[in-house]
């Protein structure tokens, strides 16, 4: 449900930072690192699954949208994620 402008305290400029900007280009990284980083949080820290998924939300359309910036490695084994970094 929307909600009045004047509810709110502090409105933001919404702006993506670039995949330079967030990663380290001597790193790879899972999608759920990449998340965490996106919004400013240790790639290690553990997270309730309702909190990783909404980061998620976040993180796959901007690796979508910034995809030629990135390679992929494989996972060592098929129950882990696969392996993100900067072209």
């Amino acid at each position: 449900m929307p909600r009045p402008r004047e509810e709110f305290d502090d409105l933001r400029a919404f702006e993506f930072r670039e995949p330079e900007e967030v990663l380290d280009d001597d790193q790879m990284y899972t999608v759920y690192e990449i998340a965490r980083l996106l919004q400013g949080v240790d790639p290690d820290r553990e997270l309730d699954v309702d909190t990783e998924n909404i980061l998620l939300d976040w993180a796959i359309p901007w690796m979508l949208d910034h995809s030629e910036a990135f390679v992929f490695a494989e996972p060592d084994d098929d129950t882990e994620p696969g392996y993100y970094g900067l072209e």
